[in-house]
């Protein structure tokens, strides 16, 4: 496995800002045969949770033995799938209750990606959690820091991360193609869900069959409304975390792979449309990252949204955030809508979503030689998930390497969103040195009952 930065001094500097209290006794993870199946929970059955069920059917050799979901409809429609499941509308009961659950998959909405995740590891279960991760740094860090101490196998859902075509782009970035990178660029077109809303709507009664508290959870309570349950809470700031959080995990994920990122020093933002309530319209943000080793420093800034624009006596927001077009690009080729761009001394690399790299110009790209591969491939990012949960190594996007530091970089951008300030960082504590107006979004607090473990 690549590290990325060295992960005795990740994990140290996080211990020093991590509270060292255990609510939860870790156990032992089962001992595998070989072949033998793996009993898995699914915590969010719909959305991405389907997706995730729909996969484990199509492999098979393993079976869902726990659905949990806080809506009644999806649970009846996710045990048509998977006849003999138990259901649950909590799932810290499910962990605590269902002893024989062997690893979960976590696709709830952010601000559940936490507690649901770190509850499992304490109890000895393997954990595939979805983008970003968690919904904070400091969330980020303590599954780093849990998944070392609880030696459980885990993984982040970012797939992108086992295609070939991420590896390669690593691959031609270490090797020197483009020569050495001061700047690069990601992108998305996120948000596609309402945000830059100033206020809160007006409440309106629960859907039937909903379990209002629970899918509030470790958040604030507020009353249901509009635009939130069940996929636009992505743009509202106590349970999603806006386009930067829910698309970067998959788009900066070359980034700090090829770049070998460690703590950014600085992050900026400018923005149009950020409240205290949702993420904004557009926003556009600087990461400043130091030298680390032989490579030199680089800056990495992240676009996303919709510019306005004025057509008659009204504003339209419609006109795409992206980087500037490298002048090599021809002139009848565009950007990818989602993407990322290394600018080297000797060239520049661009990315179409998270796997499919190529060089610009054209022609440069057909005489280019790829160097002979040095990273290790997988057969897929879940299956290389399950034979860790079976006891193989690592998988390659686990939270102690690798995916929660890709996380807190990715988390980061949103202190200087949210914050309105340019943001002077201590990556090791998990401080914003110049702004202490940050500590409530670095590391919030959490409903009482739901107060969540540590390590």
């Amino acid at each position: 496995m690549v590290m990325r930065i060295s992960r005795r001094t990740f994990l140290k500097a996080g211990a020093a800002a991590a509270a060292a209290v255990t609510l939860v006794p870790a156990l032992a993870a089962r001992t595998y045969a070989a072949n033998d199946s793996v009993n898995l929970g699914i915590i969010g059955v719909a959305g991405m949770g389907q997706g995730n069920r729909e996969w484990f059917k199509r492999i098979g050799g393993n079976k869902i033995v726990a659905l949990c979901d806080i809506e009644q409809a999806r649970l009846d429609g996710a045990l048509k799938d998977h006849p003999g499941a138990k259901t649950w509308f909590d799932y810290r009961k499910m962990l605590e209750e269902q002893k024989e659950i062997d690893a979960v998959m976590v696709s709830t909405p952010d601000h559940h990606h936490y507690p649901a995740s770190m509850m499992a590891m304490q109890l000895g279960k393997g954990v595939d959690t979805e983008k970003p991760l968690t919904h904070s740094v400091w969330e980020a860090r303590q599954l780093a820091l849990g998944a070392a101490k609880y030696k459980v196998a885990t993984q982040m859902d970012n797939e992108g991360h086992a295609t070939e075509g991420l590896r390669r782009c690593v691959e031609w970035v270490q090797s020197g193609a483009i020569g050495a990178v001061k700047e690069a660029h990601i992108w998305t077109d996120r948000p596609i869900w309402p945000q830059g809303i100033p206020k809160r709507p007006p409440s309106k009664p629960v859907p039937p069959g909903v379990d209002w508290d629970q899918w509030i959870g470790p958040a604030p309570y507020r009353d249901y409304h509009d635009n939130l349950h069940a996929f636009s809470w992505r743009g509202w700031w106590d349970f999603g975390t806006g386009a930067l959080g829910d698309m970067g995990c998959h788009f900066w994920d070359s980034a700090v792979w090829a770049l070998k990122l460690g703590h950014a020093e600085s992050v900026e933002a400018e923005q149009q449309g950020n409240s205290d309530e949702t993420g904004p319209l557009w926003s556009t943000v600087v990461y400043e990252f130091p030298a680390r080793g032989d490579l030199p420093p680089v800056k990495v800034t992240w676009w996303d949204g919709r510019k306005g624009r004025k057509d008659g006596g009204e504003t339209k927001y419609d006109v795409p955030n992206l980087p500037p077009r490298p002048p090599e690009l021809e002139a009848d080729r565009n950007l990818p809508p989602n993407g990322s761009m290394f600018v080297g001394e000797k060239g520049t690399i661009v990315v179409e979503d998270t796997a499919r790299p190529f060089i610009v110009p054209e022609a440069k790209m057909k005489a280019f030689k790829e160097p002979e591969p040095f990273l290790p491939r997988v057969k897929d990012h879940k299956i290389e998930w399950l034979e860790a949960v079976r006891g193989g190594k690592p998988a390659s996007s686990n939270f102690a390497d690798y995916s929660g530091h890709l996380a807190e970089c990715v988390l980061l951008g949103n202190l200087a969103i949210r914050t309105g300030e340019k943001i002077q960082w201590d990556g090791a504590n998990l401080k914003a040195k110049n702004c202490p107006k940050a500590d409530r979004y670095i590391r919030r607090a959490y409903r009482k009952g739901w107060e969540c473990p540590v390590v």
